[in-house]
């Protein structure tokens, strides 16, 4: 018996539909988009343009140009953060970020002068709005943070946050890694400025593929990051400065961002609000039974609600890596343990620099998974 539980950090098994689709297409069509004016050229573009559109329906978002896509959410990221960011600039985060925020933003620091508060959330990983409120300054042009945590999944009032920033003038770069495609997220009352999104995770695309939906505000603030062909303005070597070709430089992952549109379709006909909660309920049975084992430490919300069904834990008598390398090859479990790429939520839960064992549950998990594992776990703490 298998059982994935690391969907955090990407999600397995995909709808049948993302590997057919990817098939048919290295199969059938193969050619690059903007590449050539032969049919499968055109039909390999009108597939790209498809998607954005697709995901401009999912996050509520009006301009398919303005939608980008890169490798993956740490690429966007970079490319919206190193684009944007300017000397004298102060900038807000929080401390539950994930380093595909943290990195960059720090590499800046050493190489600009610019400065960086990082906001300390609750030990369950939330933010104080009140204490956003007081970090604000006449210099702050930029904040940036994530939907939820990657380690305790605790969601954060990013609709609250959206409107502060646009009362202050105040550039939002939200990171929804670990949202985009299990909660709704509406582009506009969030209030932001872009929207990364990865397509591996709860999107129910391949691995490889991201992207980023910018609005004309930043994206007229917005330096190029990377320079090369295009597809367009083949007779300049200056790039080309209208979306999405400004950001969209060497050849497409197309296999990708099909896979990707057949994820989104499946997410579409199956409802967002469904996918929540399905996993909120399986999330809210396995919090339930790991509060009741004396011998685990939760962390995070004790409760399935403000939250995605990521759950971190600990053991006060055997060591979590032990246990989750008993849990793959005894049980057939797959965890994660560690500090999950992000160190400064560690120290804001208090497990740095032991990390954690992470659970986190996905659209194709069931009651049977959940129930084993819950099985698996009392039956390793009794023979520990």
């Amino acid at each position: 018996m298998k059982i994935y539980l690391d969907n955090a950090a990407t999600t397995f098994p995909k709808p049948q539909a993302v590997y057919n689709g990817m098939l048919n297409f290295m199969t059938s069509i193969g050619a690059s988009p903007g590449r050539g004016s032969y049919a499968e050229a055109l039909q390999s573009s009108r597939l790209v343009y498809n998607t954005r559109e697709s995901l401009c329906k999912l996050f509520n978002f009006d301009k398919p140009e303005n939608v980008i896509f890169t490798s993956n959410i740490t690429h966007s990221l970079n490319i919206l953060l190193k684009g944007v960011i300017k000397e004298g600039w102060h900038i807000i985060t929080t401390s539950m970020e994930h380093n595909s925020v943290l990195r960059p933003l720090f590499q800046l620091k050493d190489v600009m002068n610019i400065e960086i508060d990082v906001l300390e959330c609750s030990k369950d990983g939330l933010l104080d709005i009140e204490d956003f409120k007081s970090k604000i300054r006449q210099d702050t042009k930029l904040v940036v943070m994530s939907h939820a945590s990657n380690i305790v999944g605790t969601i954060q009032p990013l609709e609250e946050i959206g409107k502060i920033c646009k009362e202050n003038n105040i550039l939002f770069i939200i990171d929804s890694a670990q949202t985009a495609g299990s909660i709704e997220l509406d582009f506009k009352k969030l209030g932001c400025n872009a929207l990364a999104f990865t397509g591996h995770k709860s999107l129910l695309g391949p691995q490889g593929i991201g992207g980023f939906l910018i609005d004309d505000k930043l994206n007229s603030m917005c330096n190029t990051y990377m320079t090369g062909g295009t597809g367009s303005l083949s007779s300049s070597i200056s790039q080309p400065d209208f979306l999405p070709d400004k950001f969209e430089s060497g050849t497409l992952n197309t296999p990708g961002i099909v896979g990707l549109n057949y994820g989104i379709d499946y997410i579409k006909n199956v409802g967002i609000e469904e996918i929540k909660s399905h996993e909120g309920e399986l999330c809210k049975i396995f919090l339930n039974a790991l509060s009741n084992m004396n011998d685990i430490i939760l962390y995070g919300l004790n409760t399935e609600k403000n939250r995605i069904p990521t759950v971190s834990i600990n053991f006060k008598r055997m060591d979590s890596s032990e246990v989750s390398y008993i849990l793959d090859s005894e049980y057939g479990i797959m965890t994660r343990t560690g500090l999950h790429c992000a160190p400064l939520a560690h120290k804001t839960i208090g497990t740095y620099p032991i990390g954690t064992l992470r659970f986190s549950i996905g659209p194709f998990n069931d009651l049977k998974d959940i129930n084993y594992t819950i099985d698996s776990l009392n039956k390793i703490l009794k023979e520990g």
